[in-house]
């Protein structure tokens, strides 16, 4: 098993493999057979960014009803990507509810258009943690259009990381989410609809998936408000890491 991330450290931004609290600087591309240099960091010496710079975040709508005949997504703005240690800000123009979500996060290795679900495996580069925060009170505030593109892409509310791992067994995981120490969701990955890979086959028929994409798989248990005047939530997924925030 593999951990990627990307860093700040000394002005520059960098990525690498995380191993033990020490980072091995690794230069090219993340997806593109990158090659380690013998640079190495420690983990409290650096600024963690996201890590990938997804071109689009594919959410996932899952609730606990009938399969539906092709999964139901949405789009997340990429200007509302955050990493960990990040803070979750409140929207200005909003005084309503605001949920977290902890998820399963797919990142894409491969440009991925048009798949069979027997290839989509060799398109997933690997995993990560999600937080796929909502401003839940707009989603139908009107009533004659779902504002699920604005409820869902308010700047921090993407937020996923710390790292990308690789060489897991997805369907062996488990999702924790923590806010303020008290424990909200404790559910296996296992209780997808959709396995990853048919979940990546399914929608590379509908958009091209690009290297550093990240589908966010959903949930449906435990979904909660996170309050004023400050609240911590973690998501952890054991093998991955834990995506820690603060939301004010």
């Amino acid at each position: 098993m593999t951990h990627w991330i990307r860093f700040e450290h000394a002005g520059r931004t960098g990525f690498g493999t995380l191993e033990d609290g020490t980072i091995t600087v690794f230069e090219g591309e993340m997806f593109a057979e990158p090659v380690a240099t013998s640079e190495t960091l420690a983990w409290e010496d650096v600024k963690v960014l996201t890590p990938c710079v997804p071109t689009k975040m594919v959410a996932l709508w899952k609730l606990e009803l009938t399969p539906p005949e092709d999964p139901l997504y949405f789009l997340k703005a990429n200007s509302s990507f955050l990493a960990t240690g990040e803070t979750i800000r409140r929207p200005k123009s909003y005084d309503g509810r605001v949920v977290y979500e902890g998820e399963l996060g797919i990142v894409i290795g491969r440009t991925c258009r048009g798949v069979p679900e027997d290839a989509a495996g060799g398109h997933i580069f690997g995993y990560t943690c999600i937080n796929d925060v909502t401003a839940v009170d707009l989603l139908n505030k009107d009533p004659t259009f779902a504002q699920w593109t604005r409820a869902k892409s308010f700047d921090t509310f993407g937020v996923f990381g710390p790292a990308i791992a690789t060489g897991l067994d997805p369907s062996v995981l488990t999702i924790r989410t923590v806010l303020n120490g008290d424990e909200r969701q404790n559910y296996p990955v296992s209780d997808m609809i959709c396995p990853p890979a048919r979940l990546v086959s399914r929608i590379s028929q509908d958009l091209t998936l690009e290297p550093g994409d990240v589908i966010a798989c959903g949930t449906s248990l435990g979904v909660g408000s996170m309050k004023e005047p400050s609240n911590t939530v973690e998501v952890t997924i054991e093998g991955i890491g834990t995506l820690a925030n603060v939301f004010e």
